[in-house]
């Protein structure tokens, strides 16, 4: 890897020093690094260094395994991207990780033009870093640039979440209007949702049918089994009828801590589906 002035990187990463202002740092132990190198000897003193300092890091020589890498199923949460790499510049590769995560980036190279840093920079690098450099100062940028974009990060965590209504395997996005149990999607009509969402709003709370009327019909003057056989259908497409209980006489309510009732030879810790009348419902 040549420097701006022709030589070859020589530098050598040493051990981090154990001092008590590194540790304090707001940087969790543990962090995935991954590094993009294609110098053996840099990479591996590299990997070797963050390791050392309390991060989990990896190592790949190319821009095609690094695009892998950031939208694999442990992506990592910090990327040290060298732009000459074998395969494809490293500016379509930092411009590929923008594309496809918000991932923080650090360009590690020896690049060290001001047109070569404003590229990087646009494209949507974090910071930049020209070798050689200092393992400490590689460190403090690290910390730097973690914490300037943990709030992008945990924004982005945040308003995926609020949209999301988890109980047991069942998930509702309320955004979007699916449902997925187990993590596979069920087909549900519009009124199915509503009233799966209503039992969700507030999982173990029962429901008196007048509620649920209320909240999913609104005004209804309709036959009362219209209710009964929404349940009914729900339950059959979630492929988990035990997930809305049928309290005998109130209304429903969202599965959630088993209870059994003794008179009907339930045994604790049994979750039983019931039809709209109390009648337990055969299990799949």
């Amino acid at each position: 890897m040549a420097t701006p002035a022709g030589h070859h990187f020589k530098g050598h990463v040493p051990d981090p020093p154990p001092q008590p202002a590194l540790r304090d740092q707001p940087d969790p132990a543990g962090a995935r690094v991954l590094v993009v190198e294609d110098d053996e000897g840099l990479g591996t003193q590299l990997v070797r260094g963050l390791n050392r300092a309390g991060y989990t890091a990896s190592r790949v020589r190319t821009g095609k395994a690094a695009l892998a890498q950031v939208t694999g199923p442990t992506p990592p949460d910090l990327v040290l991207l060298d732009l000459g790499l074998p395969d494809m510049d490293g500016a379509q590769v930092c411009r590929g990780i923008r594309e496809r995560t918000d991932t923080p980036v650090i360009v590690v190279t020896a690049r060290g033009d001001e047109a070569d840093r404003v590229e990087a920079l646009d494209l949507g690098s974090d910071d930049y870093l020209v070798k050689p450099f200092g393992f400490a100062e590689l460190l403090a940028r690290m910390r730097a640039v973690r914490r300037r974009t943990a709030g992008r990060t945990a924004e982005r965590t945040a308003g995926a979440d609020a949209d999301l209504v988890r109980h047991g395997p069942l998930t509702l996005d309320r955004r979007s209007h699916r449902i997925t149990v187990g993590g596979h999607p069920v087909a549900v009509t519009a009124r199915e949702y509503d009233l799966l969402a209503f039992l969700a709003a507030d999982p173990g709370r029962v429901r008196t049918r007048q509620e649920i009327f209320t909240g999913v019909w609104g005004d209804w003057f309709g036959s009362p089994k219209v209710l009964d056989v929404h349940i009914g259908a729900i339950r059959r497409k979630l492929g988990k009828p035990e997930l809305i209980e049928t309290v005998y006489g109130v209304g429903f309510r969202l599965a959630g801590v088993p209870d059994p009732d003794p008179s009907r030879g339930e045994p604790a810790g049994q979750l039983v589906a019931r039809d709209g009348w109390g009648q337990e419902l055969p299990s799949r």
